[in-house]
């Protein structure tokens, strides 16, 4: 710029041809990069005559090179535009993303029970119609590709027909609409924003994993609807697993030593002084028979049933609403117990250390599947708070219906140092022992190594309830 200024101020001393030349080329530059706003400054520096002249030669440049210009600007643009969203859309990002991971919760369902002895919602099959624009071509196989496994969760939930004729713990035509609509989020942000996954499903590039329950395998179906549009080459595998091995929640059915551990907190945590007064009185509230299967837990599921599908309430309940559900996250707290490691651990140890080792896969090339970008794991509440408490963001709030935990594996342009980006319902998370909002990979793992277990190591703790020593 201050040769241009020089060449302007004395263009006697200087080569016209050489002038002209730099003069051009430095107006492109201002074009190109949106400062084209040179008229009082050109006349200011160069004088009218110049001006007038420097004019007219423009106005014949631009005439030879027009349609150059506009292609070269045209793409230009493209190359600007992908390297903005190549990282979710912020201009020159260091990161590129590498891999994601999504665990979240299903979508609105019927209650698992109802509160006893009030008056009860009519669960009208009318409330679970899927919506046309959620279907997608699916199979549900266990995790080599065979027949789905039977699931005993599944069949105790078919034992219970609320009222209105439905079954109990169903994924209800609001829920599928929720999960179509976090699967819409994730396209925005991965498909439409940024050109990480494909507009089409391709099973190569993504794996979908449910727990072996209809609401969780109908919710992964309704993300992928959202997320894809409908758009798929082939069927869409499901995968899941046998009620024995499940990792995707707290197993208390497939792992003794968590069982054991867990039974004394639940019968202990109704009877804490503050917990068993206030459950005395809501019950009195309600007018609910005193019955030791009645706590805090079950009067918040059935009533956020209710309240999520427009269905009355007891009357009463509405004075306690926030009590009811803080009583219940207290109970989950107590029993989760985060200050004692080896809850966490045999909660979801397993499920921590998966998603360490697809991230480690993904960064040493040894995956089974190298274009694999995305893992979506489709489970519950009881699986999120415990993996919220792990990362030490738990902010004591019960997850929503479709609520989802969010990991990004991004590798650094220039140094190649890889790092992890936590996020809880869209909001990105600093996770405690992190650096940053991009954690770096090591610190990540640091956090992580106090809960992830093996399935080796969980399976042999699972079996051993004499020594915790180990843990």
């Amino acid at each position: 710029m201050r040769n241009v200024k020089s060449l302007l101020r004395h263009p006697s001393t200087t080569n016209a041809t050489y002038t002209r030349g730099t003069f051009y080329t430095f107006l492109l530059w201002r074009f190109y990069t949106g400062r084209f706003r040179f008229t009082a400054w050109f006349r200011h520096y160069a004088g009218d005559v110049t001006y007038a002249c420097t004019i007219t030669a423009m106005r014949k440049l631009w005439t030879r090179v027009g349609v150059v210009g506009s292609v070269s600007i045209a793409f230009g643009s493209v190359l600007w535009w992908r390297q903005r969203n190549a990282d979710g859309g912020s201009q020159a990002s260091p990161y590129e993303l590498k891999l994601v991971q999504v665990l979240f919760r299903h979508g609105a369902r019927t209650p698992l029970k109802s509160i006893p002895d009030v008056l009860e919602a009519q669960w009208v099959p009318a409330l679970l119609e899927p919506p046309t624009h959620t279907h997608i071509n699916y199979v549900v196989t266990d995790l080599e590709g065979k027949p789905r496994p039977p699931s005993p969760l599944e069949d105790s939930y078919r034992k219970n027909t609320l009222s209105g004729g439905v079954f109990a713990g169903q994924l209800t035509t609001l829920g599928m609409q929720q999960l179509y609509e976090l699967g819409e989020r994730l396209r925005s942000r991965y498909v439409q924003k940024a050109p990480f996954l494909g507009a089409t499903f391709c099973s190569s590039e993504v794996c979908v994993r449910s727990t072996n329950i209809v609401r969780t395998i109908e919710s992964a179906k309704c993300l992928l609807a959202g997320l894809y549009q409908q758009k798929q080459k082939e069927i869409v595998p499901i995968l899941t697993t046998d009620a024995e091995s499940e990792i995707l929640y707290p197993n208390y059915h497939g792992c003794q030593l968590l069982r054991m551990l867990s039974s004394p907190r639940l019968k202990e945590v109704t009877l804490l002084p503050d917990m068993a007064a206030d459950l005395k009185s809501i019950r009195r509230e309600l007018g609910i028979r005193d019955r030791s299967d009645v706590d805090f837990v079950l009067i918040r599921d059935d009533m956020v049933a209710r309240e999520a599908h427009g269905l009355p309430c007891p009357p009463a309940l509405s004075a306690w609403r926030s009590r009811v559900e803080q009583r219940a996250v207290d109970m989950m707290f107590y029993c989760y117990q985060p200050s004692k490691r080896e809850n966490l651990q045999l909660c979801v140890g397993p499920l921590l250390h998966l998603f360490l080792r697809n991230i480690d896969e993904k960064l040493q090339g040894t995956s089974s599947e190298p274009n694999r970008k995305l893992f979506l794991y489709s489970a519950h509440d009881t699986t999120l708070i415990p993996c919220l408490m792990a990362l030490g963001i738990f902010d004591m709030k019960w997850p929503p219906y479709a609520s989802d935990i969010t990991l990004e594996l991004h590798e650094h342009r220039r140094t190649k140092e890889a790092f992890v980006k936590v996020s809880y319902m869209g909001q990105d998370r600093l996770i405690p022992g992190c650096s940053g909002v991009y954690c770096p990979l090591q610190e990540f793992q640091k956090v992580l190594s106090a809960y992830s277990l093996s399935i080796e190591h969980y399976q042999s703790l699972c079996n051993n309830t004499g020594d915790t020593s180990k843990l």
